[in-house]
C-alpha cells in the first residue's frame, strides 16, 4: 500500500540534502539545482499518490510505525508518521510549492557563490517540515517544529557576511525560542495529564473524560499557543518575521507562504479537541489574532521597500488565520493557510523577479513603470494582488469571506474589525502594485532602465504556475449560499469535527457585498491616489504626519522592546558581570589560588635539605601518631 511508503516523503530531501551538502563544491550548479528540486518533486509525486490513496480509503487515518525511538518507564515515543486528511494537505502544499520555490531558486541563485549549500539547505528545510507535520505524536512534531527553526535561522542569515542579515538570523533564532519553551512546557504538561504524547492517545482521552474549562487543558492549550506566537508571528512574537526579509528571496517564500509560519495553525488545528474544551483560550487567539491582523495591516500601508509590504501582510494573514481559529472554524483557518500559501509564495516570487530586474533594489520609490518591462512578472503579480485582496472569483476571495462569516456569527464589533483590516489590505497591496508597474520609471539613470529586462524562465515558469492556483484554489472551498459543497471542509472532518456556526445564506450574501464594495473603494483610493495623483512616497528624512509616521516606523514596537527588554537585561548582565562574576565569583577563585600560593611560601621554609631535621620530624611525626592512637582507645 502506497501510504505505508510515508517514510519517503521527508527521506527523499533528506538525500538531497547529504549529496549536495557534501558535494556543494565540487558538482556544478546545474546538478546542484536538478538533485535539490528532484528530491522534492519525487516526494510531491508520492504525496500526490499517498493523497489519492486515502481519497479512496475508507478508513481515513493511518499510523506507519517505523521503531521505538525511546522507551523509558512509562514514556514510550514511537518514530511514526501519522497520514490522515490534515496531513495529506499539508504534504501536497509543502512539497508542490516548495519545488516550484527550489525551480525558481536555480535561476535567482545561479549567480551566487554559496549554490550548492542553498540548495541543502532548502531541502533540510523541506525535511524538517515534513517531519513536523507527519508526526504521530508531539514529539516529533516538536523535532520538526526545532527543525525549521535551525534552517530559517541558516536561510534568514545565508549571507552572514552582512551583519545586519546575521542579526536578523539571530532575532529570528531566539524569538522563536521563547515560543519553543512555551510548546515544550505543554508536552511535558501533556504527558503528566494524559500519561502519552501519541494524537491517538490524548485526543480521546480529553473529549472523553476532561471537561470543559479545566484548568490544566487551559495551561496546556495556553503554552500550546504561546509557540504557535512564535513559529506563526503573533503578537507579541511577530517582530522577527519581517526582519526574516535579510535572506534571499526564496527563502521568504518559502518561510512567509506555504511552510514554516503556518505550522502554528496547523499545530492549533491538529489539537482542536484540546483547544475546544478551553474556551477561554480560543477567545485569547481571536482576539490576539485580531489585534496581529490589524497591526501588519497598518504598518503595510506606509512601507516603501517591496519585501517589507509582503512581509507584514504575512503577519496581518496569519492574524486572519489566528482569528479563524480562536472563533472555532478550523476549517476555514485552514482553508487560507492553502490558498495563502499559493497568492503569497507567488508575490514573494514575483517580487523576487522584480528585485532580480532592478539589480537587487528593492525600494518602490525608484521603480515604477515595470509592466511593459516585465509582462509576466507583472500580470502573474496582478493575479496574486486581486487574490489576497479579496476579489470574487480568486482563491482568497472565499477563504477570507469564510472566516469573517465565522466571525460575524460570534461577535460583531470583532468582525467589522476584521473586515476594515480587509479594506487595508487592498489598499496596500495595490499601492504596491501601482508604485512599481504602474507610471514612469522612477530610477537614478536610464542606463539602468534599459538593463531591465523579464527573468528567465526557471522564473516566470513557477510565476505561472502560482498565478493558476491563485485564481483558482478557492473551488475547494465554495460555500453552500454559492452552490459549492465545500470539499475541504467534508475532507478535514475526520480530523476536525467541530464546526462553527455559519449565517445563513442571505446574511452570507450581505457580508460578502460588503466586503467585496469595501475592497473596490479602497482599490479605487489607491488607483486615484498613485495613479491618478502620481503620488511618490517621502523619502527617509522627510517630516510625516503622527499617524504615518507611527506607521512607518512600525509602531516603535522595536524599540519599545528594546527600551523595556534589551537594555534592562543588558544592565543586570552588566552588573553581575562587574558584581558577582568579577569580585565575588573570581574573587572566590583567585582568593583560593592567592592562599594556596602564600600559605606554600610558608610552608616552603620548612623545607631545608637538611637530613637530621627531617628525621626529627619523622620521629615527632610517630610520636604524634601514637599518642593519638593512645588517647583515643
Amino acid at each position: 500500500m502506497i501510504i505505508n511508503l510515508v517514510w519517503l516523503v521527508p527521506l527523499i530531501p533528506f538525500l538531497g540534502f547529504i549529496i549536495n551538502g557534501l558535494g556543494r563544491n565540487t558538482l556544478s550548479k546545474n546538478t546542484v539545482a536538478f538533485i535539490g528540486s528532484t528530491a522534492v518533486f519525487a516526494s510531491f509525486v508520492l504525496s500526490v499518490a499517498i493523497f489519492m490513496a486515502l481519497g479512496n480509503d475508507t478508513h481515513k487515518s493511518h499510523e506507519v510505525f517505523l521503531f521505538d525511538w525511546i522507551r523509558a518507564g512509562q514514556l514510550n515515543i514511537p518514530l511514526s508518521f501519522l497520514v490522515d486528511p490534515l496531513s495529506s494537505i499539508m504534504l501536497l502544499i509543502i512539497t508542490g510549492v516548495g519545488f516550484l520555490i527550489h525551480v525558481y531558486s536555480a535561476g535567482y541563485m545561479h549567480d551566487d557563490d554559496g549554490f550548492g549549500k542553498f540548495f541543502s539547505y532548502l531541502n533540510l528545510f523541506i525535511f524538517f517540515m515534513l517531519l513536523l507535520v507527519l508526526g504521530s505524536n508531539y514529539i516529533v512534531m516538536f523535532i520538526g517544529w526545532e527543525g525549521v527553526g535551525l534552517c530559517s535561522y541558516l536561510l534568514i542569515g545565508f549571507w552572514y557576511s552582512n551583519n545586519n542579515y546575521a542579526s536578523a538570523a539571530k532575532k529570528a533564532f531566539v524569538m522563536n525560542r521563547i515560543g519553543d519553551l512555551g510548546f515544550l512546557i505543554a508536552v511535558f504538561l501533556i504527558f503528566n495529564t494524559f500519561g502519552s504524547l501519541e494524537f491517538k492517545e490524548i485526543f480521546p482521552k480529553a473529549a472523553g473524560l476532561i471537561s470543559s474549562g479545566d484548568s490544566t487543558i487551559i495551561l496546556i492549550t495556553l503554552c500550546l499557543f504561546i509557540g504557535a506566537c512564535g513559529k506563526s508571528a503573533q503578537l507579541p512574537l511577530f517582530t522577527w518575521l519581517p526582519d526574516a526579509m535579510a535572506g534571499p528571496t526564496p527563502v521568504s517564500a518559502l518561510i512567509h507562504a506555504a511552510t514554516m509560519v503556518t505550522a502554528g495553525v496547523y499545530m492549533i488545528a491538529r489539537s482542536n479537541v484540546l483547544f475546544e474544551l478551553a474556551p477561554v483560550i480560543q477567545h485569547l487567539i481571536a482576539i490576539i489574532g485580531l489585534a496581529t491582523a490589524l497591526l501588519g495591516a497598518l504598518i503595510a500601508l506606509t512601507q516603501t521597500d517591496i519585501k517589507k509590504v509582503l512581509a507584514y501582510s504575512t503577519v496581518s494573514q496569519l492574524g486572519y488565520m489566528f482569528l479563524g481559529l480562536g472563533v472555532g472554524a478550523y476549517d476555514g483557518a485552514f482553508f487560507h493557510v492553502i490558498t495563502h500559501a499559493f497568492f503569497k509564495a507567488l508575490l514573494f516570487l514575483g517580487a523576487g523577479s522584480v528585485i532580480h530586474a532592478m539589480h537587487h533594489a528593492q525600494d518602490m520609490r525608484i521603480m515604477g513603470g515595470l509592466r511593459k518591462k516585465l509582462p509576466i512578472t507583472y500580470r502573474t503579480m496582478l493575479i496574486g494582488t486581486i487574490a489576497i485582496a479579496g476579489l470574487p472569483p480568486f482563491s482568497g476571495f472565499f477563504s477570507k469571506d469564510e472566516i469573517l462569516a465565522h466571525v460575524y456569527e460570534q461577535n460583531k464589533i470583532m468582525w467589522a474589525i476584521g473586515v476594515f483590516t480587509a479594506f487595508l489590505t487592498a489598499f496596500y497591496m495595490f499601492r504596491m502594485l501601482f508604485l512599481t508597474f504602474y507610471g514612469t520609471y522612477r530610477g537614478t539613470t536610464h542606463h539602468a532602465e534599459d538593463h531591465i529586462h523579464e527573468s528567465p524562465k526557471s522564473m516566470t515558469i513557477p510565476l505561472i504556475v502560482l498565478a493558476v492556483l491563485s485564481a483558482i484554489g478557492g473551488i475547494i472551498g465554495i460555500p453552500h449560499s454559492l452552490g459549492g459543497h465545500h470539499w475541504l471542509s467534508e475532507w478535514l472532518s475526520p480530523v476536525i469535527t467541530h464546526h462553527a456556526a455559519a449565517p445563513d445564506h442571505a446574511t452570507e450574501y450581505m457580508l460578502m457585498g460588503i466586503t467585496v464594495v469595501g475592497v473596490l473603494i479602497s482599490i479605487g483610493i489607491a488607483y486615484n491616489r498613485y495613479i491618478g495623483k502620481a503620488h511618490v512616497p517621502a523619502d527617509e528624512n522627510a517630516e510625516r504626519s503622527s499617524l504615518v509616521g507611527l506607521s512607518y516606523n512600525k509602531f516603535y514596537i522595536d524599540e519599545l522592546y528594546d527600551a523595556i527588554i534589551r537594555k534592562p537585561l543588558d544592565a543586570m548582565s552588566g552588573f553581575f558581570y562587574r558584581i558577582m562574576d568579577t569580585k565575588i565569583i573570581d574573587g572566590i577563585v583567585n582568593g583560593l589560588g592567592w592562599g594556596t600560593n602564600e600559605a606554600s611560601k610558608s610552608l616552603r621554609l620548612i623545607q631545608t635539605g637538611n637530613v637530621g631535621f627531617y628525621i626529627f620530624m619523622m620521629v615527632v611525626g610517630i610520636i604524634s601518631m601514637l599518642l593519638y592512637t593512645y588517647l583515643s582507645i
